[in-house]
């Protein structure tokens, strides 16, 4: 690292880092399973939306060999809120892996990780450095954010902005502490360094700083544009007693393995009703007799907006008896309100299922 200068600015982080971190539970243990379970939740996640899940995730799967035995729909519903499912799919999957092929314990060792599901260049990274002490930098959007302001990186984020910013921590990474150092990097990026509104007086590097030195820590890295696409879908409460029906999605995709209400998008020029209709008959082979609207919930994901319209459905006894006969329990299930709570559903169904559970759910059709 050419500038600005390596041991001073790593001398001043660690300081820093000593005495103004945050207590949080991760940093409490050296077990690299707890570790491993910290860095794949704090992934596009807030820290205080992290440590409650962690706590319940540890109470629940305290170890690899509890993780791996326990069924995928437990799983997935022990990460329901935390969104990108796939997370949590891979981290069963990796369990599976680890029980069979290292004895139930989390190998430390680069090549082996990176062959297990869901370790990529960061989870290997951070694993590695904080809980082995290997001197290998991990590169976040804090940790990103903080580089390009200490060496005046302007523009976005791109391969050779990564190479620059790899090269450079490679040189000022800590030999002696490499799991502290990159910990304080990530947290001086959340804490000081922030996209908006950094707090340059408080920062231990200013010094070094060539963006803010030039006043222009403000504009780096250049701002993304993201284009947000608004989507309105439709589904269908549909009863049978005290029971409504739900049905599984996909194995693959978005969402995948979650339960849901029947329903889907709604197609341009569509209405709300038309809509409904033809997903009852698309999904579940019968005709949709009456509906009434119930609820309407919003819910945003990484580059959209889903309008979530609940109706109340009402199908012809003969269709509803046809759906009680079928016995594919693996795809379609007829469950009690209070058993909602067992399933992993996406944000949007949970919200419904919580107006369902809120509200005096007597029929509403004569």
């Amino acid at each position: 690292m050419t500038n600005p200068e390596s041991r001073e600015v790593r001398s001043a982080l660690l300081r820093w880092y000593a005495s103004r971190k945050r207590d949080l539970p991760w940093r409490r243990t050296s077990d690299p399973y707890a570790i491993w379970v910290s860095e794949v939740m704090l992934q596009q996640t807030t820290v205080s939306a992290v440590i409650p899940y962690y706590e319940r995730w540890l109470d629940a799967f305290p170890d690899i060999r509890t993780l791996a035995r326990s069924p995928l729909q437990k799983v997935l519903r022990a990460w329901q809120g935390l969104g990108y499912y796939a997370r949590a799919r891979n981290m069963h999957r990796a369990a599976k892996e680890i029980v069979r092929r290292f004895g139930g314990r989390l190998p430390v060792e680069a090549e082996a990780l990176r062959a297990l599901p869901g370790f990529g260049p960061y989870t290997t990274a951070a694993l590695l450095s904080i809980a082995a002490g290997r001197p290998i930098p991990v590169i976040d959007a804090n940790v990103r954010r903080v580089m390009m302001r200490l060496l005046e990186i302007r523009g976005g984020a791109d391969s050779r902005t990564e190479a620059e910013i790899r090269t450079a921590l490679e040189t000022l990474i800590s030999r002696r502490a490499p799991g502290r150092f990159n910990q304080a990097m990530m947290e001086l990026g959340a804490l000081v360094c922030r996209a908006r509104n950094p707090r340059c007086l408080s920062c231990p590097v200013r010094g070094e700083c060539r963006a803010c030195r030039l006043g222009i820590q403000e504009v780096i890295p250049a701002p993304r544009k993201t284009t947000v696409t608004k989507q309105e879908a439709v589904v269908a409460v549909i009863r049978d007693g005290g029971r409504v029906l739900i049905q599984k999605r996909p194995p693959a995709g978005l969402l995948a393995g979650l339960w849901e209400f029947p329903g889907g998008k709604r197609e341009p020029g569509e209405s709300l009703r038309a809509a409904l209709a033809r997903e009852v008959r698309e999904e579940l082979g019968v005709e949709l007799a009456a509906a009434r609207p119930l609820v309407m919930v919003k819910h945003a994901y990484t580059r959209f907006l889903v309008t979530l319209h609940a109706f109340d459905g009402r199908l012809s006894k003969k269709d509803l008896g046809r759906l009680r006969k079928q016995t594919d329990r693996s795809r379609r299930r007829w469950v009690s309100l209070s058993a909602l709570r067992r399933y992993p559903l996406p944000s949007g169904s949970v919200k419904i299922a919580e107006y369902l559970q809120d509200v005096d759910f007597s029929p509403v059709f004569p």
